[in-house]
């Protein structure tokens, strides 16, 4: 007689004749070509800018024949975008904390009332007066981390307060006066200096080298220290271990923390540090206008925003670049001196700029489908 485990295997084997013997097996999910530029999109999110701005270089090198591949012109483009692109670096290491700083011009504007105002207006020696100007912006983020991690207020309403709080700074210490470049040039001729042109075929002639097409190209020194600042800060975000904390703060802040990172101390971090380039920014600001303004870059916040956006970082936090944000300066740049050359009015080139924005949040917020 057979054990009841027997007579169970039994069963189950007359069970299991005739059964099919294939072996299991799934089909091959085929992304489409879409799904495809969605994936490599959400991969290489400095892909999209770099794209518009060849295609505007292209359009515009058509629509004004002669002028605008010119070297001289791109030369201007460049000197007129150094500045925007270095608050748009600051701007950028906040937004992928997923923040905000609405607060970076006013801080670059003190700096430079501070660097000027104390080395001319005090006669205190600039190589105090530019230290100072250093560690004023500094403290200007520092502020902004401490009252967003200390008290978790959104950073929207704190850089708001902060962008009044160093406006009256600003008025106080400034007293509203302007600081004339013949000032400048007596007493801190160093605070100029960023503001200074030189010819790139000069730099060929000194190393013996004859490269004719650098012919009429003339850049300051602070488009240079803008691409210099480019590529550390690139480094930075993505060679170091703050840098992943970066993006890992800012793409799921509570993930970030279960892994070890503390967030708070990312997060000054990250405004302090914004806050020291927008200082930097103050000094190419001094060069730029050839002396000290207190009404100088009223629209760099708004600015520098634009060109973060644009360039492909985005708002919700962890994906963007600091590569991104200097194209993104290049692309209103170029559209702005394109259409300017063209001869369409100003405001169509704030409306080509704001269509640049809202085209640009749309294709970001499709990317972002990709990872959802």
């Amino acid at each position: 007689m057979m054990s009841d485990d027997a007579a169970g295997s039994a069963t189950a084997e007359t069970g299991l004749k005739g059964a099919a013997s294939d072996v299991a097996s799934f089909e091959e999910d085929r992304k489409g070509i879409v799904r495809t530029i969605q994936g490599i999109l959400h991969e290489y999110p400095t892909l999209i800018p770099l794209i518009v701005l060849v295609v505007g270089t292209v359009i515009f090198a058509i629509a004004a024949p002669g002028k605008f591949l010119s070297p001289l012109n791109l030369s201007v483009v460049l000197q007129q975008v150094t500045i925007v692109a270095i608050l748009g670096m600051a701007q950028t290491l906040v937004i992928l904390t997923a923040g905000i700083d609405l607060s970076v011009g006013l801080i670059m504007i003190l700096c430079s009332v501070v660097m000027g105002r104390t080395a001319v207006a005090y006669g205190i020696p600039v190589w105090i007066a530019f230290p100072l100007g250093l560690l004023a912006g500094l403290a200007c983020g520092f502020l902004n981390g401490l009252l967003v991690t200390a008290l978790r207020l959104p950073p929207f309403i704190v850089t708001l307060g902060t962008w009044s709080i160093f406006g009256a700074l600003n008025t106080f210490y400034s007293n509203s006066e302007t600081i004339r470049s013949q000032d400048m040039e007596a007493a801190a001729p160093f605070l100029l200096w960023l503001g200074k042109l030189f010819k790139l075929y000069d730099i060929g002639v000194f190393f013996g080298l004859d490269l004719p097409w650098l012919r009429g190209w003339v850049v300051t020194y602070g488009s240079v220290l803008m691409i210099v600042l480019a590529i550390v800060l690139s480094y930075i975000l993505g060679r170091t271990a703050f840098g992943r904390h970066v993006y890992a703060t800012g793409d799921d802040p509570d993930a970030a923390r279960l892994s070890g990172i503390n967030t708070n101390r990312v997060l000054l971090a990250v405004y302090a540090l914004a806050g020291l380039i927008c200082a930097i920014a103050a000094w190419v600001l001094i060069g730029r206008i050839g002396g000290v303004s207190p009404q100088a870059g009223q629209t760099a916040n708004l600015d520098s925003i634009t060109a973060v956006v644009i360039g492909g970082t985005s708002l919700f936090g962890g994906r963007g670049s600091i590569i991104g944000t200097l194209f993104g300066a290049l692309i209103v740049g170029v559209f702005r001196n394109g259409l300017a050359l063209s001869g369409l009015a100003l405001l169509w080139q704030d409306f080509a700029v704001g269509v640049l924005i809202i085209v640009a949040v749309t294709i970001d917020q499709w990317i972002r489908k990709i990872s959802a």
